[in-house]
């Protein structure tokens, strides 16, 4: 499916579509380069599943935890700081994406071998002015 968006107001109602897309938690790889509103995306994205509290970016503590009113929370990861797949095991990235719960993942390349083969893969990218969501 491909989703175009044209203004961060937007966000909202792609962010709806896309979960309307998984009714059961899934670990999501959000591929984009640096800028792209990876972070903005997720913190909609967790809003739309439920989270209870406004997102913010987990750059320095790798993986932030949203509680949502189901009671199951949602887990946010920013891997660009790792070095590899070696660096996430050793914080228990496995038992989160093992979970089954949401894994909400950017920078998905730096951890790969890690990934359920089941993850859905969301690719965001530019045209013009347009942001084009595809998975």
């Amino acid at each position: 499916m491909e989703l175009r968006c044209k203004s961060e107001a937007e966000l909202p109602d792609i962010a709806r579509i896309f979960a309307s897309c998984f009714p059961e938690p899934r670990v999501v790889a959000l591929y984009a380069p640096m800028g792209f509103g990876k972070t903005t995306f997720i913190k909609v994205l967790a809003n739309a599943l439920g989270a209870r509290e406004k997102g913010s970016s987990p750059t320095f503590a790798i993986v932030n935890e949203y509680p949502t009113e189901s009671g199951k929370p949602i887990y946010h990861f920013d891997c660009y700081r790792l070095k590899g797949a070696i660096e996430a095991l050793d914080f228990g990235m496995e038992e989160y994406l093992d979970s089954g719960n949401w894994c909400l993942v950017e920078w998905p390349e730096r951890v790969e071998a890690l990934l359920p083969e089941q993850t859905v893969r969301l690719h965001i990218k530019m045209e013009g002015e347009e942001r084009i969501f595809s998975w």
